[in-house]
């Protein structure tokens, strides 16, 4: 067998893994290295291979696909550099717990450290931000094959297992990399097979303890933290109502979309809290990552007499907050019916009196986004929220968009996929993970600031290449507008500069670039028009949305003091 033959059996015998395993989507972008691997997802139809150019914005691409189809995504790439720019989407996806595959192609050992072209040490590249990472052989022989086919159906089951996350496969191939066209074997068909499943049922020892602390506790909270794909409903607010305990819902838990109006779900925490001080909790039950507000997080960190249990996924401790919680480990959805089935002694009015506060913040806020008919950044979520179909997606972009999800989206009843890339916070690959969630095939919402848009500006391509289904909202303040809530903002000289940073461009311009349909929308009645034209029509569409920076802060600032005022008005009573 040539070398040639090797490479290409080696190539199948890997993809026959991955689709053994559950795959069906991939990545792939150009290169020369990863030909065997290019061709071996081309020839097939099992696994459907989307072409992305840029690296890094494949990999956010894939990142984006995955957490929307819930399936491990590969992607491939040539040697090199471009093994690099995967990296951004690899710290997202191990902190998100999103699972990817990275399947690097490499030079063979034999050129290694000794000034090849193209070649760089890509061994364990990602270090401890994978979960597993092995370097095969340079094919040679058919008896090389087998070795690929076990480490891509191991990869799929590594990214699965514990705490589900990204893997990396290093695949070295020699030259030639492919035979002669002639020579090429014709198109075949990998066994396609399941998902492996990992259940992670809770210890009944530790339930019982958990029991113990909820059968003393009068006032209890649940926090519901941000969680890939979301954490279950049905079974987090079956415990809340049995509890009796309010639920803090992170616009990224999966709580704020397709619940019932009646159920005790809180969603306007973020903007009261800044000036309220509730009744102290006697007991914190948390489910999720750390939520997206900051003052939660405070509020959480200062109730120091409460007792606090993290139910997380064995070996998780997602706890920012400097606390000791005891951590439950389990799957959420196991861990809140198990803990439902007991009677528990809170006061039914501790609870109403949470949920009404949040009911009046929330009708302030909403009255706050009506009152502005101008560029208010926080109305752009409160228009979306009755605007997109059931069943669609929504992504927000990190700094301020996100921050705005969290005060002004609110509660609704009609099923909607809420998602960030809160994982590590960048704004990098903003628009290509929302360009990955519209090819999972559902429509798409994406809301990024100006910054966000030209920091990926490479997606524009992909999402006009697939004609996906994408409506893009850029809020364009010219600048970096959480900033101007940090202490930078005193700093006058210095501030506009270096951290604003006013890109300047000019956004329908840029879309016209890559030949999308752009507008620069001039009212609100204009934003609804065009988003309702979008939900029913789809494809892709990218609308501006002009604000000045610090009109929005004390925008911000009066919506704010409306809902703390609401809130206090309840608890005074």
């Amino acid at each position: 067998m040539s070398i040639a033959q090797a490479n290409t059996a080696a190539a199948r015998a890997l993809v026959a893994g991955l689709a053994s395993a559950g795959v069906r989507y991939a990545v792939v972008t150009p290169g020369s290295r990863s030909t065997p691997l290019v061709f071996a997802l081309a020839d097939q139809d099992v696994i459907r291979p989307w072409l992305v150019i840029d690296e890094r914005s494949a990999g956010f691409f894939a990142l984006g696909l995955a957490r929307a189809a819930g399936t491990p995504v590969p992607v491939a790439c040539t040697s090199g550099t471009a093994v690099a720019n995967l990296f951004p989407a690899i710290a997202e996806a191990n902190l998100s717990r999103i699972p990817l595959v990275a399947l690097t192609a490499d030079r063979p050992p034999r050129l290694r450290d000794l000034g090849a072209a193209q070649t760089i040490d890509q061994v364990h590249i990602f270090g401890r931000h994978v979960r597993w990472s092995v370097d095969l052989p340079a094919p040679a022989a058919s008896s090389d094959a087998p070795a690929f086919e076990v480490a891509g159906s191991r990869a799929v089951r590594m990214a699965l297992a514990g705490l589900p996350g990204p893997v990396q496969v290093n695949a070295p191939f020699d030259e030639p990399l492919v035979e002669s066209p002639a020579d090429h074997p014709p198109d075949w068909r990998p066994v396609p097979g399941p998902l492996p499943k990992t259940p992670h049922p809770p210890d009944p020892a530790a339930i019982a303890e958990v029991w113990r602390l909820m059968g003393a506790a009068r006032r209890p909270l649940i926090v519901a933290g941000p969680e890939t794909g979301g954490l279950p409903a049905g079974p987090l607010l079956c415990l809340a109502r049995a509890l009796g305990a309010p639920v803090l819902a992170d616009p990224l838990s999966g709580l704020r979309a397709g619940v019932e109006r009646d159920a005790p779900v809180l969603d306007a925490y973020d903007a009261w809290l800044r000036s309220v001080m509730p009744p102290a909790p006697d007991f914190v039950l948390r489910f999720g990552a750390a939520p997206t507000s900051k003052v939660l997080n405070q509020f959480l960190a200062s109730s120091e007499t409460a007792a606090q249990v993290l139910v997380d996924l064995p070996g998780g401790f997602r706890e920012p907050n400097g606390l000791s919680p005891i951590v439950l480990a389990g799957d959420a959805g196991a861990v809140a019916a198990e803990l439902a089935g007991a009677r528990y002694p809170a006061d039914p009015a501790w609870c109403a009196r949470w949920v009404e506060a949040d009911r009046a913040a929330r009708t302030a806020l909403d009255d706050a986004c009506r009152a502005d008919d101008g560029g208010f950044e926080g109305r752009v979520f409160a228009e979306l929220r009755e605007l997109l179909p059931p069943g669609s997606a929504l992504v927000a972009g990190n700094s301020m968009p996100v921050r705005d999800l969290d005060d002004f989206f609110g509660l609704r009843e009609a099923p909607l996929d809420v998602a960030a890339n809160r994982g590590a916070n960048g704004i990098d690959g903003v628009v290509s993970s929302a360009a990955g969630a519209a090819a999972a095939g559902r429509p798409t919402a994406a809301v990024v600031g100006d910054v966000a848009f030209l920091h990926d500006l490479n997606a524009l391509w992909l999402v006009r290449e697939y004609a996906l289904p994408l409506l893009l909202v850029v809020v364009n303040n010219d600048g970096g507008g959480i900033f101007h809530y940090l202490p930078q903002a005193a700093y006058e000289s210095r501030f506009e500069r270096w951290f604003a940073t006013p890109p300047r461009i000019d956004v329908c311009r840029s879309a016209a670039l890559f030949d999308l349909p752009a507008w620069r929308v001039e009212s609100w009645r204009e934003f609804r028009q065009r988003t309702a034209a979008w939900a029913e029509r789809g494809g892709p569409l990218v609308l501006e949305v002009r604000t000045d920076r610090a009109e929005n802060v004390a925008m911000h600032r009066r919506a704010w003091d409306a809902a703390g005022r609401a809130a206090a008005g309840v608890f005074a009573r």
